[in-house]
């Protein structure tokens, strides 16, 4: 079996974009989650039980913060949507930071993109079925499928970067960004290909999104007015989780590829495993087992 290992790395996430100033800005305790607001953040929040987000910051580049203009052409923009907007942002972070480039056809055919998104396009979506609702189906935009659909954030980054080699893309809700890493590893450990552009993106806070997660009492709704410690996933207090936004994403490479190049090594990925614990639509197995084997699957592998 080959080795894998990490070259390249992107972010873009509440704390705003770039790997060395998301970062520093963790290791200083700093919290990306604020309250949400009817006027900035353009649908209603009044009425929600959970009314706390991790939004990514909109600004410039030069200040770490997130403008689409400086990532996409604004003809491009609206084939797409926002999640496919932080993928595409991440990706292009993540191969630039990898240092590898190639005009060879063979090696572009041995690269391949696997990202996957939970949900994907929901505002869009929301909003399209609205217009439909109240207007002609025929003045839907043609973009309105391309722009939603989940696996179009690895479609599109395989054809803004050339990689034509496995195009694959992952739903599994909070653990869709681990298994297309995983999924991506295995690709380049089995020899499918020699790189892989992987990792997850999501853009889903809407008033459909959050009031979904709020329906089925998955979200925080103790610390409306304190956002900032909202996010405790091992406290006793913990409530339900924080809806966030962005993406993450990591360029994997064969290993004696990337050394044979000179290539910087962030860390190895030497195992995965997976798991399903067959109890509940939403809640775990009160016993931790299928973390337990999950576990026990990736330190077999």
């Amino acid at each position: 079996m080959r080795r894998v290992v990490v070259t390249g790395m992107g972010i873009v996430s509440p704390l705003g974009i770039g790997l060395d100033h998301n970062w520093q800005r963790l290791i200083n305790g700093d919290s990306g989650i604020r309250k949400l607001d009817n006027n900035i953040d353009g649908f209603k929040t009044d009425d929600l039980t959970s009314r706390i987000a991790g939004r990514v910051p909109k600004g410039s580049k030069h200040d770490n913060y997130f403008d689409v203009n400086e990532w996409i052409d604004p003809k491009e923009q609206r084939k797409m949507d926002i999640f496919i907007h932080y993928a595409m942002a991440a990706g292009a972070m993540a191969v630039a930071d990898s240092g590898w480039h190639s005009d060879d056809e063979d090696e572009k055919c041995r690269t391949g993109v696997l990202v996957g998104s939970g949900i994907g396009g929901l505002n869009d979506i929301s909003n399209q079925a609205i217009f439909v609702h109240e207007n002609s189906p025929r003045r839907l935009t043609p973009f309105f499928i391309p722009a939603n659909l989940i696996n179009l954030a690895s479609g599109f980054l395989s054809i803004a970067h050339g990689f034509k080699g496995p195009n694959h893309a992952v739903v599994t809700a909070c653990a869709t960004g681990t298994h297309a890493i995983g999924d991506a590893y295995r690709m380049i450990m089995l020899g499918d290909s020699d790189r892989m552009l992987t990792g997850g993106c999501e853009a889903a806070i809407c008033r459909m999104g959050v009031a979904g997660f709020c329906s089925v009492r998955a979200l925080a709704t103790k610390f409306n007015d304190t956002p900032e410690i909202a996010s405790r996933p091992w406290d006793k207090d913990r409530d339900g989780f924080v809806i966030g936004e962005g993406a993450g994403m990591l360029f994997l490479e064969e290993y004696h590829a990337a050394i044979k190049r000179g290539a910087k090594i962030y860390g190895e990925i030497v195992g995965y495993g997976m798991s399903g614990d067959a109890h509940h639509l939403t809640a775990p197995a009160p016993d931790g087992n299928g973390a337990f084997r999950a576990m026990q699957a990736t330190l077999k592998s």
